[in-house]
C-alpha cells in the first residue's frame, strides 16, 4: 500500500474523496484543495483510469520540513531516485507553494532538480536530462508554509486532458471541473439533460461518458507511471483491458437523451467532433438555438437542465447579459415546468436575474475566480396562457427608481424633441439608493455608476447596480445591446482620457442644427459633454463675424456651434491629439473646413503664455484641478483662474468677449482681482442649465467676462 495525494479544484475535494473510496482507495482523507488516500498499484491505476475530479494524482515518496533552502535539497536527497525511475528518463520539476524562505517556485524546483540529480551521480548513474516539452515523468513538490510533500505524478500531465477536446469555445470549462458540476447539479443517469448554451460540450460530454460507463482517461496516450521503476505492465493491461470493454458496451445500453443547444454553429461543430472523439456522438443531439427562445425537446419529461452561461469579465458586457438570463428565466418558467435546472456562474447578480429561488447552492472556485452552482426546481406560478399566447408575469424591478425615470422620461423627451437635441440625460442620481447618470443617445443609453461609498458593501452595490440596469432596459424599452455600462469616480492624471475599450464606434447626433459625433464605448466620456448644451448654442448666436478660440477643447463641439454660427475663424487648442482629430471631424461633418479654421495639439497653460494674437470671443472650459505628466505645472481652477484671465486679457479685442466655465462646485470668482485686470464677469450658471440637468444647480458654473468699461 502506497501513500497517494489527489489534487483538485477547492469545494470539490468531499466529492473526489467519495468518489476515490468508491473506486478501492482506503484511509481516504480530505485536505485543502485534495484527498490523501492509500492504495495498492492495482487501485492506484485504476483511479488514474476512472477519476473524473482529480486534477492530478502525485506518488507521494517523502513529507518533510523545508523552513529553508537546505531542508528542502536535504529533504529530496533523502530519496533514493534510482530505486524510482532510470536516469535514460528525462524528467521535469513542477514547484507549487512558496514560504518565508522560499518564495520562487521556480528556485524550488532547481533545489529538488539538483537534489535528484546529485543523488544519481553520488551512486554511479548518468544524471537524467530535463525535458520541459516532452518529459518521461514529472517530479511534483508542493509547498506548505513549512511542510513539504514530494512525489511522482502518476499521469504526467493534467488529469483533465480526456484527449476528445482539440479545440474548445471561448471560455472552456476543464473536463475535471464539468465532471464535479454534473455531479453537483443531482442528475441521475435515468434522467434527460440538456444544456442551452453548451459551446463545446463539455457538461453534455462528461454526462454522457458517465451515462456510458466511459473511463475518462481512456483515451489518454502517456502515463507518467509507465516511466516508473515499478511500474507493472500486466496490473495495468487488466485495468485498462476491463475499462475498453465497458467503453464498447456502454454505451449500447443507454437510454437517456442529451441535447446541446447553442447559438454558434461554429462551436456547435466542435462540440459534435468533441463528442465522436469521446465515443458519446451517438448520444448527444446538439442543435441551433437561442436560449432565449428556448424550448423543451421532444420526450424532454421532467428533466435536468445544466449550463455555464456566459457571465462577462468586463462590465461592457453586462446589459446584454441581463436580458440573456431574464429571457432564459422566462422561458424555463414556460416550457420547463417541472424540470429541475443547475447553473454555475462567478455573478450572483446575473443568476438572480433568472428571478427564481435556488433549492441548493455550491460555492467553488473556477480558477482564480470564486463562483457558485445554484440549483433550482422549475414551477410555472408565474405563468400566464390566454390560448396559444403564454407570458410570464413581471415583478417590478427598483419600482421607486423605474418610476422615477419612467417620470423624467415623459417630461424631458418631449422637451428635447421641441428642442431639436438627440443626446439628454434622464436620471442623474435622483435617488441616493440608486446613484448614477443615465443619457439617452439617439436609441442607445449610457449608464454611468458613480463609485458607491465604502460604507456600501460591495455585493449590496452590485445588485443595485443590476436593478437599474435591469429597470432601465425594462423602462425605455431600449434593446440590451445598446446600454453600454461605466463606472464613474475620482480621475487622476490622464485616467481620463484612457481607453476603456477599442470598439471604435461611433455614431453622429444633433443639437440645435448642429451635427457632433459622439463615441458611446471607447472612453469614460463620450465626446459630448451633455450640461454645456445652452452654453453651446450661446456661443453660436454670439459668433457671427467673430475670430473665436477655444480653449482646453475636448472635441471641439464649442467650435462647431461658433464655425455654424458665422464666426470668421476659429482657433481650437488642445492637449490631446486624439481629441483635435475627433474636433476636425466635428467641423467637417458641419461643412466647416479651410484654412481658416486652425487646430493647435498644445499644453493651453504654455500657450496662452506664449502666444500672440487676437480674438473676438473666447471659449475657455478647463479641468478643476490637473497635474498630468505633459502638462508642465500643475492647475487648479480656484487657485489659477486669475492667471488664466491675465493672459486671456491680452488675446482678448476691445469689445470682446470670455464665456468662461468650469466644473467645480463652490467656485468663486474673485471679483476684485478681475477688477484690478480690467475685466468685469457676470454669472450667467442659472441661464445655461437645461432642463434635463435642472436638478444638478452646481454641475457646472458659467460667466461672461468683458472689458470693465
Amino acid at each position: 500500500m502506497n501513500q497517494y495525494l489527489a489534487i483538485t479544484s477547492r469545494g470539490i475535494e468531499n466529492l473526489l474523496g467519495e468518489e476515490l473510496t468508491q473506486l478501492g482507495a482506503s484511509q481516504v482523507e480530505v485536505v485543502g484543495a485534495g484527498v490523501r488516500f492509500k492504495a495498492d498499484l492495482e487501485t492506484a491505476y485504476r483511479c488514474c483510469l476512472w477519476s473524473r475530479l482529480a486534477s492530478r494524482i502525485i506518488y507521494v515518496l517523502s513529507e518533510f520540513s523545508v523552513r529553508d533552502d537546505l531542508e528542502l535539497y536535504l529533504g529530496a536527497s533523502v530519496i533514493n531516485w534510482p530505486d524510482h525511475f532510470h536516469a535514460s528518463k528525462r524528467i521535469v520539476v513542477d514547484f507549487n507553494g512558496t514560504n518565508r524562505e522560499i518564495r520562487n517556485s521556480q528556485y524550488g524546483a532547481l533545489k529538488i532538480k539538483d537534489a535528484i540529480v546529485d543523488r544519481f551521480t553520488k551512486a554511479g548513474f548518468e544524471r537524467p536530462n530535463i525535458d520541459r516539452e516532452r518529459p518521461d515523468l514529472r517530479v511534483h513538490m508542493r509547498l506548505s508554509r513549512d511542510k513539504g510533500i514530494l512525489g511522482l505524478d502518476m499521469a504526467g500531465s493534467g488529469m483533465h486532458q480526456r484527449g476528445y477536446r482539440t479545440e474548445a469555445g471561448k471560455a472552456p470549462l476543464r473536463e475535471t471541473h464539468a465532471a464535479a458540476l454534473v455531479m453537483k447539479s443531482g442528475w441521475q443517469a435515468d434522467k434527460n439533460l440538456l444544456d442551452p448554451m453548451c459551446g463545446s460540450g463539455t457538461l453534455l460530454i462528461e454526462a454522457a461518458m458517465m451515462a456510458a460507463d466511459i473511463a475518462p482517461g481512456l483515451k489518454r496516450r502517456r502515463w507518467g507511471f509507465e516511466a516508473f521503476e515499478n511500474f507493472d505492465n500486466e496490473i495495468w493491461q487488466g485495468v485498462l483491458t476491463e475499462a475498453t470493454v465497458k467503453a464498447r458496451r456502454g454505451p449500447k445500453k443507454v437510454t437517456t437523451s442529451f441535447f446541446g443547444r447553442d447559438m454558434d454553429r461554429r462551436v456547435l461543430t466542435i462540440a459534435r467532433e468533441n463528442a465522436g472523439r469521446a465515443g458519446v456522438a451517438a448520444l448527444i443531439n446538439f442543435d441551433v438555438e437561442d436560449a432565449t427562445q428556448l424550448t423543451a425537446p421532444e420526450g424532454f419529461g421532467e428533466g435536468v437542465l445544466l449550463s455555464n452561461p456566459p457571465y462577462g469579465e468586463r462590465l461592457g458586457t453586462t446589459p446584454t447579459l441581463i436580458n440573456l438570463y431574464t429571457e432564459l428565466g422566462n422561458r424555463l418558467k414556460i416550457a420547463f415546468s417541472g424540470c429541475s435546472a443547475s447553473f454555475y456562474s462567478s455573478s450572483n447578480e446575473l443568476l438572480s436575474c433568472l428571478r427564481m429561488r435556488a433549492d441548493r447552492q455550491y460555492k467553488l472556485k473556477n480558477g482564480a475566480l470564486d463562483a457558485v452552482l445554484k440549483s433550482y426546481l422549475i414551477t410555472g406560478g408565474a405563468v400566464k396562457r390566454d390560448g396559444d399566447n403564454v407570458t410570464v408575469e413581471k415583478a417590478q424591478i427598483a419600482p421607486d427608481f423605474a418610476n422615477r425615470l419612467k417620470k423624467n422620461m415623459g417630461k424631458i423627451e418631449k422637451w428635447a424633441k421641441r428642442e431639436g437635441i438627440e443626446a439628454y440625460r434622464i436620471y442623474d442620481a435622483d435617488l441616493p439608493e440608486y446613484n448614477a447618470a443615465i443619457d439617452w443617445y439617439k436609441g442607445y443609453v449610457v449608464i454611468q455608476e458613480y463609485a458607491a461609498p465604502k460604507s456600501v458593501p460591495e455585493e449590496k452595490a452590485r445588485l443595485r447596480l443590476m436593478d437599474i440596469m435591469r429597470a432601465t432596459i425594462d423602462v425605455t424599452g431600449v434593446d440590451p445591446n445598446n446600454v453600454i455600462l461605466k463606472v464613474r469616480q475620482r480621475q487622476k492624471g490622464t485616467n481620463q482620457y484612457e481607453k476603456l475599450s477599442q470598439a471604435e464606434k461611433t455614431m453622429t447626433v444633433q443639437e440645435y442644427g448642429v451635427t457632433l459625433e459622439v463615441n458611446l464605448y471607447d472612453y469614460l466620456d463620450t465626446g459630448l459633454f451633455l450640461d454645456h448644451r445652452f452654453t453651446r448654442r450661446r456661443l453660436g448666436q454670439m459668433a457671427a463675424g467673430k475670430d473665436f478660440l477655444n480653449l482646453f477643447a475636448y472635441t471641439g463641439s464649442a467650435t462647431v456651434h461658433a464655425a455654424v454660427g458665422g464666426a470668421r475663424s476659429t482657433t481650437t487648442v488642445d492637449m490631446s491629439n486624439t481629441y483635435l482629430r475627433w474636433a476636425q471631424e466635428n467641423m467637417a461633418h458641419n461643412g466647416q473646413v479651410g484654412r481658416q479654421h486652425q487646430f493647435i495639439q498644445a499644453d493651453c497653460l504654455q500657450w496662452l503664455q506664449q502666444v500672440d494674437g487676437e480674438y473676438d470671443l473666447i471659449f475657455i472650459d478647463p479641468p478643476t484641478f490637473s497635474n498630468s505628466k505633459r502638462m508642465q505645472q500643475s492647475f487648479d481652477v480656484q487657485r489659477d483662474h486669475i492667471m488664466l484671465m491675465e493672459n486671456l486679457k491680452r488675446l482678448l479685442r476691445p469689445g470682446g468677449t470670455i464665456v468662461f466655465s468650469n466644473n467645480k462646485r463652490g467656485f468663486k470668482m474673485d471679483a476684485d482681482k478681475l477688477q484690478t485686470l480690467g475685466l468685469k464677469a457676470d454669472n450667467i450658471s442659472s441661464k445655461t442649465l437645461p432642463l434635463d440637468f435642472a436638478r444638478n444647480k452646481q454641475i457646472h458654473n458659467c460667466w461672461i467676462i468683458t472689458h470693465d468699461q
